[in-house]
């Protein structure tokens, strides 16, 4: 069992925003709670590391992490993100990982995300001025343990290639959404090219997590900052890697068979 001192919080945002699409409100943070939220990541004495950073620790191929980690990600590509949100973190030397996806921030294009403000893909350089890493969130962002093969090969590869055309370097890591995964998609994520991928769980992750299945803490509308500074503390939650529960297993074959009978659906 990891020590709970040795813990590593990764949390996942999304929105940030006042006054965001019913959909993904529940998953919304304001920016004032933002702010108050990083304050007391800054305090908590972590110091901020990107998902590559992590990655390198997890596989022993990069130097050694801080003595006391915290990861930040930011799913999608919501409006907020090359702005105000990425300027928060800036101003508090706060390095963060982002996961983009392409289908839902290139215009022109289509994705299985309901209407929401976004930013664009040719705003994905100033993500890296701002000290952000950039990652793969998918092309359309569907249930990626319900899709066929050849489906999955290019949600996972088309939002790669093209993260990578207009970036000019390797994008080596992937978030699954909604966190859904299964052995078959991480092998895939694998032989897509990608280096990590992370999940949901909503648990802390550790030195001993799984690489293509990365726990992260996700952040509620109804999360405080007092609830960060629990987890920075070690608190409040499981510690990966543990295996799925009968609960999740039974939930995958449920969207499987559904998915067989509607096609592939948003993962949210």
């Amino acid at each position: 069992m990891t020590d709970r001192q040795e813990c590593i919080p990764v949390l996942l945002y999304h929105a940030v925003m006042d006054d965001p699409p019913d959909w993904i409100a529940e998953f919304t943070v304001s920016p004032g709670e933002f702010r108050a939220q990083l304050d007391a990541v800054a305090a908590s004495g972590r110091t901020a590391v990107t998902v590559g950073d992590l990655v390198g620790c997890l596989t022993g191929r990069g130097g050694p992490l801080p003595s006391r980690p915290v990861v930040l990600t930011f799913d999608d590509g919501f409006a907020d993100l090359p702005g105000p949100t990425a300027e928060a973190l800036a101003a508090r030397s706060l390095p963060a990982t982002a996961y983009l996806t392409t289908g839902a921030i290139t215009p022109g294009r289509r994705s299985l995300l309901p209407p929401a403000p976004m930013m664009t893909l040719s705003q994905a350089p100033l993500l890296e001025q701002h000290g952000m890493e950039v990652g793969a969130h998918t092309d359309t962002h569907p249930q990626l343990d319900t899709l066929s093969a050849g489906r999955l090969r290019r949600e996972l590869r088309e939002p790669k290639t093209v993260l990578e055309q207009i970036l000019g370097h390797e994008v080596a890591h992937l978030a699954y959404p909604h966190g859904y995964n299964s052995r078959a998609v991480r092998r895939a994520a694998a032989d897509a090219g990608y280096a990590s991928a992370v999940a949901v769980r909503h648990a802390l992750s550790s030195a001993g997590d799984e690489t293509y299945r990365i726990a992260r803490l996700i952040l509620r509308r109804t999360h405080t900052a007092a609830d960060v500074g629990r987890w920075m503390a070690g608190e409040g939650a499981p510690v990966a890697p543990f295996p799925d529960s009968a609960k999740t297993v039974g939930w995958r074959m449920y969207r499987r068979a559904r998915a067989a009978l509607k096609g592939p659906v948003f993962a949210g």
